[in-house]
């Protein structure tokens, strides 16, 4: 029997993966389910055969990983020349050979003084401010979007350009022209900033892909650099932002867990992990194609067919992180699949973790009094894009005592 793939969060728990999915975990076989692209596809919930699955070479990443819940996809459509989402095989490993370098571990451990500048910054705007405020346009959506506008050489004044178009761009409830024309403007917007760096080399990231892929004799087009660029920008903002604020809504609902944080800083890392796994905030999974007949349990799947990983589902299997619906700041260590597996794991995750640690460092005990302007049942999320989170978070916190004359 086929049933319908699960599309939202259970009423009353939006931490929480579909239901659905543990009775799925329990079943030997994949569950088939019918998508709102207007296919069926095999979910696969369970974590070991979900990390199989992804670092598996008879899957096609061709199709863009949220593809199956957007009504009437056309997956046939040709993949956009630079793709490093969509591509495979040598043209993947093409890209990810001329963006390695920038994201590695040891560039990223470089940025982490400036990130906590910038978080600070941000906190004594809003300090001096005052409350309430959104926590979202006023600290969570601006951190990674600063962060990610001095990477790739980005001006960060030109935010409105990129903010808004990739809200549109990461929505999953089906093409609209007003989508059509973000994708359009964004691209172009990238590709002017793509000459201008041509001429002009300075020191980011997308004059760097320009020179690397010269000097290894596989220099990247226009169009590629463009894809590439509009790709690192819409997920080096869009994820984190989504992460923090949604971190801080979590973890102001686990009041214990959040104390254990901010009177010990040292936890800032595992915290991460943990809230990770526990949000799963690419919450759809990601759409594979089988280019080949492969086995999952039981049952051997044909070649042509549709997967999905189910990523929220594996971060809460119980084989494999006991007690998994409850969030535990000081979780051990446990790899989880947030950033997905194989070799289209999230390049950026390491620019990701540092800013949720310094953040997790440094918000809640500077604001150690920061809690919800606003009921918690009033808070809107965003089920309909790509990366869940929450639409806006209204905060406050008690002003400090005035200084005495």
């Amino acid at each position: 029997m086929t049933e319908s793939f699960p599309v939202s969060r259970p009423p009353g728990c939006p931490f929480d993966p579909a239901a659905r999915y543990a009775d799925y975990r329990r079943t030997e076989a994949p569950v088939k389910v019918s998508t709102p692209a207007g296919v069926d596809a095999y979910l696969i919930s369970r974590y070991d055969e979900v990390r199989a699955l992804l670092r598996d070479s008879r899957l096609s990443s061709r199709l863009a990983p949220s593809d199956h819940v957007v009504p009437d996809a056309d997956l046939d459509r040709e993949v956009e020349s630079g793709s490093i989402l969509q591509v495979d095989g040598a043209a993947h490993k093409r890209l990810r050979r001329l963006l390695a370098t920038e994201f590695a571990a040891k560039r990223m451990e470089a940025m982490r003084p400036r990130i906590a500048a910038m978080i600070d910054e941000r906190i004594d705007a809003m300090l001096a401010a005052g409350g309430p405020v959104d926590l979202v346009q006023e600290f969570a959506l601006p951190i990674p979007s600063l962060v990610i506008c001095e990477l790739l050489g980005v001006p960060y004044e030109d935010r409105q350009e990129f903010q808004e178009r990739s809200a549109l761009l990461v929505r999953v409830d089906g093409w609209t022209d007003e989508i059509g024309r973000a994708g359009d403007e964004l691209n172009q917007y990238i590709a002017g900033l793509v000459m201008a760096k041509q001429a002009r080399r300075e020191d980011d990231t997308l004059s760097r892909l320009i020179t690397r892929g010269e000097e290894l004799g596989t220099p990247l087009t226009v169009p590629e650099l463009v894809t590439v660029g509009v790709t690192l920008l819409i997920a080096g903002h869009e994820t984190t932002a989504n992460m923090i604020a949604l971190s801080t809504l979590a973890l102001l609902r686990n009041p214990d867990q959040l104390e254990k944080l901010r009177n010990d800083p040292a936890l800032a890392p595992a915290a991460a992990e943990e809230l990770l796994r526990y949000l799963s905030v690419v919450h759809f999974g990601l759409f594979r194609q089988a280019t080949d007949d492969l086995p999952v349990g039981p049952l051997t799947i044909d070649a042509g067919s549709y997967l999905i990983a189910a990523l929220s589902s594996a971060n809460r299997d119980e084989t494999v992180f006991p007690d998994p619906d409850r969030l535990d700041v000081e979780r051990p260590a446990a790899a989880h699949v947030a950033f997905g597996f194989g070799p289209h794991q999230c390049l950026g995750q390491q620019l990701a973790r540092i800013e949720l640690q310094e953040v997790f460092t440094r918000l809640y005990r500077r604001v150690p009094t920061l809690r919800l302007a606003v009921p918690f049942e009033q808070i809107d999320y965003r089920d309909n894009t790509l990366v869940y989170g929450v639409t806006a978070l209204p905060v406050s916190w008690d002003a400090p005592p005035p200084a005495e004359i």
